[in-house]
């Protein structure tokens, strides 16, 4: 038995090989299919388009568990718009102004960073 040291993206592996004798039958080893190339990554979308007006934004990243208005409905100012759930608290994200909801651009369930434009008013 031969043993080698073997480096494979930096980590040392210690092997050991067999030897085979002349005697001994051989067999084929089995070939790998060959790998594709990776394919090449989809184009990040487009972000939507936001209405003029005030832009309610995310306060911290998190996930929108539930969109409590609709676009068109009378928001006063203070009135919970979104619930965002954030290190395992739900945190309601709060009208800053009285008027219509102009947009909302997010949905049940997606993942938001801070900043990112939740409701639009206007």
């Amino acid at each position: 038995m031969k043993r080698y040291n073997i480096t494979v993206n930096g980590k040392a592996y210690d092997v050991a090989v067999e030897e085979i004798g002349a005697d001994a039958p051989m067999t084929a080893a089995p070939v790998a299919a060959p790998v594709a190339a990776p394919a090449a990554p989809a184009p990040a979308a487009a972000p939507a388009p936001v209405a003029e007006g005030t832009k309610i934004t995310a306060p911290m990243p998190g996930t929108i568990l539930d969109i409590k208005v609709a676009v068109g409905d009378t928001v006063k100012n203070g009135q919970a718009l979104v619930v965002l759930e954030a290190m395992k608290m739900e945190n309601d994200v709060n009208s800053t102004c009285d008027g219509k909801v102009l947009s909302i651009n997010t949905t049940k369930g997606s993942s938001v960073e801070t900043g990112a434009v939740l409701v639009v008013v206007g």
